[in-house]
């Protein structure tokens, strides 16, 4: 590909993964920078995160590899790793993922742009120019398609999971687990948590462990920014321990989302906030710290009283309006049904407009 030196080509495109690299300004300078053509922001956090930036950028919920797989044009890879390790194995993750299309990778957390698998070395040189990072040629030494996955920069003691649900905790670097055919199995590297291997379980019956969305630590240490006001009247949203979906699953009308586990209701809450869409979230008490606490005005957190938060989460779910309903109504009558099984240990129905926070859990 004939490059100028000191311009990317005409049909440039920057995709983005991960909250991280916009909270930290990184996406605004890249774009300042280096002026690609379009950037598309992919996976699932990292929306939040570019919605509060309001920076000209498209939307994808579907994984790096994929989205890089779909778009043609000079294709590069931007991202923020939690550490230097970390930012390296993700981007031999998504390069390993490509087949014989190498990977153009910018990490901002080394400041290091890295030409995977005989990538385009031309486009590499020009994005060293413009921001003035090291350049190094790689290839990737795993594949992802083996029985068993290997999670790797991981920090001990912080939470793992797949798609969205928490699994356990690392007890070292590399988490290695492997998909049976109907549970996860812990190999090497993971304390379990059984409640998250159990709800997996019942929802992952077809799960592909090899593509499926595995991460370790927060989703996203910052607080989101509340914005825009969800409507009184809509559609409620059901997200039952799948809080990875909640983007592509929202509907243009939605008044509130019912939450059923800790983790998913800590994620939904999250990404509502920006919306200023309301949750009821239903838990047990089990959750890990994966995002910072916090939910729109309107929302209500109950914990199950003796019982877990699956069994009474079928029940609501049953319960669950299809139609157009008021959120407040809707709620209110949700929980005149549970009680006496769950206590309310968050309600935001009585702040004042406008008055969204961040509340504890």
């Amino acid at each position: 590909m004939n490059i100028s030196p000191n311009t990317l080509p005409a049909n440039s495109v920057m995709v983005v993964h991960g909250p991280e690299i916009f909270d930290s300004g990184e996406v605004a300078w890249l774009l300042a920078t280096l002026r690609p053509a379009r950037t598309v922001v992919a996976g699932v956090m990292a929306r939040t995160a570019a919605e509060e930036s309001q920076l000209p950028v498209e939307f994808s919920g579907k994984p790096p590899g994929d989205v890089i797989r779909a778009t043609p044009g000079a294709v590069f890879l931007a991202n923020r790793g939690k550490t230097a390790e970390s930012g390296r194995i993700f981007g031999e993750i998504v390069a390993s993922r490509l087949g014989n299309r190498g990977l153009v990778h910018v990490e901002c957390a080394t400041r290091t742009i890295f030409c995977w698998n005989g990538g385009d070395t031309a486009l590499a040189a020009t994005l060293s120019r413009l921001t003035g990072y090291g350049k190094e040629e790689v290839t990737t030494n795993s594949s992802p398609l083996l029985a068993i996955r290997e999670i790797r920069g991981c920090i001990p003691g912080e939470a793992v999971y797949v798609n969205g649900i928490i699994i356990g905790r690392a007890t070292a670097e590399t988490v290695m687990i492997r998909w049976n055919g109907g549970a996860i199995e812990p190999v090497a590297g993971l304390l379990p948590k059984p409640h998250g291997i159990e709800k997996l379980s019942r929802a992952g019956q077809q799960l592909d462990l090899a593509t499926a969305w595995c991460k370790s630590g927060t989703i996203r240490a910052a607080v989101p920014k509340a914005s825009g006001c969800a409507p009184e009247e809509g559609r409620v949203l059901v997200i039952d321990h799948c809080g990875h979906e909640l983007y592509a699953r929202l509907p243009d009308d939605c008044c509130g989302v019912l939450a059923i586990g800790d983790d998913t209701t800590m994620v939904c809450g999250h990404i509502c906030l920006h919306r200023g869409i309301p949750v009821l979230g239903i838990v047990d008490g089990d959750q890990d710290v994966i995002v910072p606490s916090a939910f729109a005005r309107g929302s209500v957190i109950v914990e199950a009283i003796g019982e877990r938060d699956d069994d009474i989460g079928a029940e609501v779910v049953g319960r669950a309006q299809t139609h157009m309903v008021r959120w407040t109504e809707w709620v209110d009558e949700i929980l005149a049904y549970l009680q006496g099984r769950v206590k309310i240990i968050l309600d935001m129905r009585e702040t004042r407009d406008g008055d969204d926070a961040v509340r504890p859990v």
